[in-house]
């Protein structure tokens, strides 16, 4: 018998969460095989068997072990089962059977294939587009019955939380992760010990839209990947911070440390809370690198593959509530950063330009900063370089307006 033992994962984590067994009790397990997933402060990772042999749990879904603790034991002089049934394969798309019922009248639903519901459930849903979210599903399994739907039809404009009655009272208690009380913790943190200030500025996002307009087949065909918003936000700020490098600055205890590179931390909302992936280097990167990075981490962060090492050392962060519908908020450092910017939704509005009204994709951007560290001056000065690369996508290249370059003036 062998004790899998929880490892260590930082130097500052003294225990760990148990998100779910990948394999159940009693199970025999292949050497190397996944056969749980914990989350620890700060990202989340799977726990393979050491030895081949059968899996003994010593620890519940949902319990916070310590580090060094013993996680399950693997009786390694088992043997594995004869006859074991192979893996399932993916089933492929196949013709439909040809029905032996006559077929039904109801109109096509529009039922998403993650709710489940009865037939005739579903073409009642379809037809009068009843919002799924609010029918009580009574079924076996989950599954929404004809009942459940005419139920809700009969309580218009009444709302059901999930699984409850009318007028229902009750409370779930539930237990943070340690990823949620990680957040919680460095949020106060950031409020409590930083001299948080915010400067706001507008950007037009015409000359951007009409580069990926114009771009974004040949760019998808050249670099398979799509020409997003973000690579020209973080370029933008990658070449700010080269010029105001305060806001790339760290304050440690009587010393100011500062970075000669642009690591730039990404906000990614995820079901476990928000996490801050790091794009290394990106005054070093093409448009097409950002791109790419940005794609690999936002998916290894939703799917909670993310290492302790991707998740910390960046320099500066920015963060996107426009995917939400964000018009304008006031972000929260990221420490021991000093600055973080927000970006926000590209809405039409009516903006004077030389004396006449026009609409203009306008997106408002904020910038909150460490005031102990970052003067006034500095902040504003930072935003409006942002905006000014922003609004003018050709300085992205060289940093300077080239008929200026070519003049050299």
């Amino acid at each position: 018998m062998i004790s899998i033992k929880v490892p260590t994962v930082g130097e500052s984590i003294t225990e760990v969460t148990l998100l779910k067994w990948t394999k159940p009790e009693g199970a025999y397990v292949d050497r190397d095989e996944v056969i749980a997933e914990l989350e620890s402060e700060k990202a989340t990772f799977e726990v393979n068997a050491e030895q081949a042999g059968t899996l003994h749990h010593k620890a519940t879904e949902g319990d916070s072990i310590l580090i060094g603790a013993i996680l399950a034991d693997i009786d390694e002089t088992a043997t594995k089962p004869a006859g074991e049934a192979p893996k399932p394969e993916p089933v492929a798309a196949a013709a439909p059977a040809t029905p032996t019922a006559p077929m039904s009248s109801a109109p096509v639903t529009s039922v998403p294939n993650t709710v489940k519901a009865t037939p005739v459930a579903a073409a009642i849903i379809a037809d009068k587009k009843v919002d799924t979210n609010q029918i009580k599903a009574s079924g076996f399994a989950g599954k929404i019955t004809k009942v459940d739907v005419l139920d809700a039809l009969n309580n218009p404009g009444k709302i059901q939380f999930a699984g409850q009655d009318l007028f229902s009272r009750n409370v779930r208690p539930e237990k943070m992760s340690n990823l949620r009380k990680t957040i919680s913790r460095r949020l106060v943190e950031a409020k409590n010990t930083t001299a948080m200030l915010t400067t706001f500025n507008e950007v037009d996002m015409t000359g951007i839209m009409q580069i990926r307009k114009q771009y974004k087949d040949k760019f998808k065909e050249a670099h398979g990947v799509n020409l997003g918003f973000m690579s020209f936000f973080t370029k933008a700020c990658a070449i700010a911070l080269t010029e105001w490098p305060t806001v790339n600055a760290f304050i440690d205890g009587d010393q100011l440390l500062y970075h000669d590179y642009a690591d730039i931390s990404i906000a990614v909302s995820t079901p476990r809370g928000l996490t801050v992936p790091v794009i290394r280097n990106v005054e070093s990167l093409s448009m097409a690198g950002i791109e790419k990075k940005v794609i690999e981490l936002a998916g290894k962060a939703r799917d909670s593959k993310l290492t302790a090492e991707e998740l910390t050392g960046g320099t500066f962060t920015i963060t996107n509530g426009g995917v939400f519908g964000s018009l304008m908020s006031t972000p929260i450092i990221n420490i021991p950063q000093s600055a973080i910017l927000g970006m926000h939704k590209i809405q039409d509005r009516p903006m004077a330009v030389n004396g006449e009204v026009k609409i203009l994709p306008m997106m408002y951007l904020a910038l909150s900063y460490d005031h102990r560290i970052i003067d006034g001056r500095e902040s504003v000065g930072f935003l409006v370089r942002v905006k000014e690369l922003l609004e003018n996508p050709a300085l992205l290249l060289i940093a300077k307006d080239p008929v200026a370059s070519l003049l050299e003036l």
